[in-house]
């Protein structure tokens, strides 16, 4: 099995159990510190996605080498692949605001919970809320995103299983 192969499986595993923490999970223990755990699958599934993108055009030498990194492949996927599979610029702006949330996350010195949502507070107290409404919605567009991946690094599918069998 090639790279992008095996993390567009792994795209596939984090957004469904992303899909399931949400939707199975939260509604029976209600604790939004689980909508971090969302976030988080959300994120990986983002950038497996992301990376099996690249590491598809890397093997048939469309691509330039990038670094093993988030920043290295996100710049790549920004400047050479975006245009290229005409995906949206909601996707790509997804991608960068799953990554600045977890950033946040990480750096906050305070986090609590009010009314069903899950604030997480900077050192300078700005404010990033994260609701279940919030979640369901990246939760969709990653799903758009992953499915979109799928389709393109499958398109010459058969050059590959020919290759195995």
């Amino acid at each position: 099995m090639e790279k992008f192969q095996e993390l567009g499986e792994l795209a596939k595993k984090k957004i469904h159990l992303a899909d399931h923490i949400l939707t199975q999970t939260y509604p029976l223990i209600q604790d939004p510190k689980l909508l971090l755990v969302v976030v988080e699958n959300i994120f990986l599934a983002l950038t497996n996605a992301m990376g099996a993108i690249l590491y598809y055009e890397r093997l048939f030498k469309s691509i330039p080498p990038f670094q093993d990194n988030f920043s290295s492949k996100f710049n790549m996927f920004r400047e050479k692949i975006v245009n290229r599979y005409n995906i949206p610029k909601e996707e790509v702006k997804l991608i960068q605001e799953i990554k600045d949330i977890i950033l946040q996350h990480k750096k906050s010195p305070v986090e609590f919970i009010k009314k069903n949502q899950l604030v997480i507070c900077s050192g300078d107290y700005n404010m990033r809320t994260i609701s279940i409404d919030i979640m369901k919605n990246y939760l969709n567009q990653a799903k758009n995103f992953v499915q979109k991946s799928n389709e393109i690094v499958s398109k010459n599918e058969a050059i590959f299983n020919k290759k195995y069998t």
